[in-house]
């Protein structure tokens, strides 16, 4: 290229054909534990998104993505990179207002605007915008060679603080039946939102109904005599809605040891939906698909979203999620696990994944609201 100049630039729809340019330009983001290489393909095809590329001399030099989510009423700023040759030189300020025009000109119905900041976000910023919510994020890596024993190391530990709590894998219904009662709203969901992976979601029913289609595991327990131990021939069954699953399935990433089996309620045993709602919300908590990320050979990403304040519930959430996702992580696969919870939890969960490698990379998350037609700050894209 021949110059670092944003005069020929062009931000176009990002296609199938960009992928390889746009990987160049992204080595090293999030240490290497970036989604972008595994989910742009299935991201092109999800209309909810959207996928710019800036091209300068026919090159690929920058990348946006936003999402469309409460029926396409807010958009979430999700993602904008820059190639290394082109920052400082006023790209990220043509992408912020190329990225306004189009909330403007082609999303009218867009009423609010959301970011994600970090700790790494200058404070100036988070002064400025309007600050709505903000969650503790802890994060670890785990080898595959050393999952069974940090399992256990876990398990020994929570069994320390009193035990678990019991837990249902909650069925397509039960979770819009759960969002749908006013407890939730106020006892699990601050603000009235949902973050997972990185995307802050109201409890919209469109919302919802996206979410059960991505293989998301919905984990909740109920601190109270609401919930039945279950029986032990269930211990190795997880219920969810009416499809059960062993535990130790041929696609399993390895055989867990009877004690790392999920004691999870059978169908039979989980309350009715209208059970699941008291004058104590709970917890919950959302465990995703792994996905494989560039930071090493056979190594996942895997983000674990919990909602509540219960320090044993957030622990006991903790290490069944992480043993449903050893259940169908790839053999030999090790993972990198963001822990995604309430700032009030942080001193807990912390002390709770202590043996565990730390993986810093961020250890805040801020939800932050701009208001219509105002700049988006530098600092925040």
């Amino acid at each position: 290229m021949s110059g670092n100049s944003v005069s020929d630039l062009k931000i176009v729809p990002a296609t199938a054909s960009d992928y390889n340019e746009l990987m160049s330009i992204s080595k090293g983001i999030y240490n290497g534990a970036d989604p972008l290489p595994f989910r742009y393909h299935e991201w092109l095809a999800d209309p909810q998104r959207k996928m710019f590329v800036a091209k300068s001399e026919g090159k690929v030099v920058g990348f946006l993505l936003f999402v469309l989510v409460d029926g396409g009423r807010t958009a979430v700023l999700d993602s904008l990179r820059v190639a290394p040759w082109m920052r400082s030189h006023g790209l990220v300020g043509v992408i912020r207002e190329f990225l306004l025009d189009t909330l403007r000109t082609n999303h009218p119905e867009v009423t609010r605007t959301l970011f994600l900041g970090t700790d790494e976000t200058p404070q100036g910023a988070l002064r400025k915008y309007q600050h709505v919510h903000s969650k503790a994020v802890i994060s670890v890596v785990i080898p595959y060679e050393q999952m069974e024993e940090k399992i256990k190391l876990l398990e020994g530990r929570l069994e320390g603080v009193g035990g678990r709590r019991p837990l249902v894998a909650l069925s397509p219904s039960e979770v819009l039946h759960l969002f749908e009662d006013p407890c939730t709203m106020e006892g699990l969901l601050p603000k009235g939102l949902l973050i997972h992976s990185w995307i802050p979601y109201s409890t919209h029913r469109s919302n919802l109904e996206l979410l059960l289609q991505r293989g998301v595991v919905w984990l909740y327990s109920q601190p109270s005599a609401l919930l039945r131990s279950p029986r032990a021939s269930d211990a190795n069954e997880i219920c969810f809605g009416s499809h059960v699953t062993k535990s130790n399935t041929p696609e399993s990433h390895q055989d867990p040891s009877a004690s790392n089996q999920l004691h999870l309620l059978h169908s039979s045993n989980c309350p009715s939906p209208s059970a699941l709602s008291c004058t104590s919300c709970g917890f919950l908590s959302l465990g995703c698909s792994p996905f494989p990320v560039p930071l090493g050979q056979g190594m996942y990403c895997f983000d674990l979203d919990l909602f509540g304040t219960d320090p044993v519930s957030a622990q006991t959430h903790v290490l069944h999620q992480l043993i449903e996702m050893q259940r169908v992580l790839p053999a030999r696969g090790g993972v990198v696990c963001y822990l995604f919870a309430e700032t009030s939890l942080r001193a807990e969960l912390t002390q709770f994944c202590q043996g565990l490698e730390p993986f810093y990379e961020v250890t805040e998350q801020h939800v932050l609201e701009i208001e219509r037609n105002t700049t988006i700050p530098r600092s925040l894209l």
